[in-house]
């Protein structure tokens, strides 16, 4: 089967694979739509970040070179014994976390902040880039019906967007500004509409996906390279907002996303980060402010579904580009770092 893997940063290649065998517990599906992540480009332009490298990773096993994505859809093909939760013909998403059930974390139930975390698509065991993969059963969710598989490829991009705002103070009624428009962020502006925000402003440099977020429902956007952000948002405000949720990833603006906060206020880091970043403690301490992180999501990708069966997270307002898996390199990740008016490039698995 064709599959793309990832040897090092700057480095994919489109390659002939063994196809992977189904196992008990296991699932294994034919890929239909596959979404190339933020993360997926971290990795290819300065990776590796969640890659393994020089050692396996302790729950696939695997280390580079290895197939990557995550954000994908497809068909049940085959199931392994004791499969019980899908079978074959249903559609399907997949929660591609791996976690290993017994650290602390896990036996909370929090398994996205398990000691060993992983993800499908990243660290190895298979991934969505490929005419199939093989995953455990927990992480199969099917589809409910009238969701097309384009649709199922945005499901894991918008559980992060819903799990970063469920995991924040807001309120309904309350104000949030989001740093960053890129695809997790406009997905963060339709949650935030979703859990009854009355004012949601967008700060980003790209003219086309400012207008994207006005689309999407921001009550209003500001170019930063024209105004002062922070400034301009405590206006709006009266003083600053409830909740500020950094989805940059540049150091400078998880400064900004904290002065942009009124006494009490969160800022919510959303990015994953390629290098360190800085803040002076005392614009925390003196207005006795909370900076908080989130990673992925758990136990969201059915509500997730629900919202969009509603009309949230719309595949027609959010996908710009449409690509075959051969030609995922020039015209999915590069195309991603030149052309900056991408929202979402989706990748089409061979049949």
């Amino acid at each position: 089967m064709k599959a793309a893997r990832w040897y090092k940063a700057k480095d994919i290649r489109v390659e002939d694979v063994p196809e992977p065998a189904v196992a008990p517990g296991r699932v294994k599906i034919k890929v239909a739509w596959t979404g190339i992540c933020g993360s997926d480009l971290h990795e290819y332009v300065a990776g590796p970040i969640f890659v393994p490298v020089g050692a396996p990773h302790p729950l696939s096993h695997e280390q580079a070179p290895i197939i990557m994505g995550h954000e994908f859809s497809g068909t049940v093909t085959e199931i392994g014994a004791g499969v019980t939760r899908v079978a074959p013909g249903d559609r399907v998403v997949v929660e591609p976390i791996l976690a290993c059930g017994h650290c602390a974390a896990c036996r909370s139930g929090k398994y996205n902040l398990c000691d060993s975390l992983g993800f499908h698509g990243l660290s190895g065991g298979g991934g969505g880039f490929a005419t199939c993969t093989v995953v455990d059963e927990r992480m199969v969710h099917r589809m409910p019906e009238g969701l097309s598989f384009e649709q199922g490829a945005l499901v894991e991009p918008a559980a992060v967007a819903v799990h970063a705002v469920r995991l924040s103070s807001l309120k309904v009624g309350g104000t949030a500004a989001v740093f960053g428009a890129g695809p997790i962020g406009l997905l963060i502006v339709e949650a935030l509409r979703a859990a009854g925000a009355a004012a949601i402003h967008v700060v980003e440099l790209s003219a086309q996906r400012r207008a994207k977020a006005a689309e999407l429902g921001a009550t209003s956007v500001i170019d930063p390279s024209q105004e002062d952000a922070v400034a301009r948002l405590r206006e709006l405000t009266g003083g600053g907002v409830d909740v500020a949720y950094e989805v940059t990833g540049v150091p400078a603006v998880l400064r900004q996303c904290i002065d942009s906060t009124h006494f009490e206020g969160e800022t919510v880091i959303v990015s994953i980060w390629e290098k360190d970043a800085s803040f002076q403690p005392n614009t925390v301490v003196l207005k006795e402010r909370v900076v908080k992180g989130i990673i992925a999501y758990r136990d969201i990708f059915p509500a997730v579904m629900q919202l969009m069966t509603r009309g949230y997270f719309s595949a027609d307002r959010l996908v710009t580009k449409r690509i075959r898996l051969d030609d995922i390199v020039e015209e999915g990740f590069e195309a991603l770092v030149r052309e900056k008016q991408h929202i979402k490039i989706l990748v089409e698995s061979p049949a």
